[in-house]
């Protein structure tokens, strides 16, 4: 039971982590997170985090009213490691993030600088690939007790990877269009 203390006070300094973050950055021009992760579809961290203290009341209610099933509670903790992982990531990434096109200025930015991003997109989804190479070793390597947890793992990273691609996708397109219209821009 000390872990789960453990976590509500892991929770609570989230909480103020996310707030602070949500004051310094603001809100994002998309959902942070999958709707599968969070039900919420929030553009700032906090809902995110209020969301994951829920899951965490639902396991302990459910607990000490005795209705919690061995299926349900494998359901619910999986869930709940997975949004804490989710949190703790994009917090550890702020200054990444913080690199990351900003939606209103998109389309003028200095095709130099779609380059740049470009670049770093590039660099992200090498890093991503590895990433879902390795967690794809740990699920055939692991027991079948860990299975579940490492297959979770590997679909939130599957899921970042799509994003990354499809946000290159975007900045190629971009690029694409930008040279179309003004010819001179071209540095081949």
């Amino acid at each position: 039971m000390s872990t789960f203390n453990d976590i509500a006070d892991k929770l609570d300094g989230l909480s103020k982590q996310a707030a602070q973050r949500d004051r310094i950055k603001g809100e994002h021009h998309q959902a942070l997170f999958d709707e599968h992760l969070f039900k919420c579809r929030a553009r700032l961290l906090v809902p995110c985090v209020t969301e994951t203290k829920s899951t965490y009341q639902s396991i302990m209610r459910e607990q000490q009213a005795k209705r919690l099933t061995q299926l349900r509670a494998e359901h619910l903790t999986q869930l709940l490691l997975a949004q804490l992982e989710a949190i703790q990531r994009e917090l550890a990434t702020q200054n990444i993030r913080h690199n990351e096109i900003k939606h209103r200025s998109y389309y003028r930015k200095p095709i130099s600088e779609l380059y740049q991003d470009l670049s770093q997109h590039q660099e992200w989804e090498m890093r991503l690939r590895d990433l879902v190479l390795q967690k794809n070793n740990q699920v055939n390597s692991c027991s079948s007790f860990e299975r579940a947890q490492t297959q979770k793992e590997l679909l939130v990273v599957e899921q970042r990877l799509e994003r990354c691609q499809a946000a290159k996708l975007k900045i190629e397109k971009q690029i694409t269009y930008r040279e179309r219209q003004n010819p001179s821009n071209d540095y081949s």
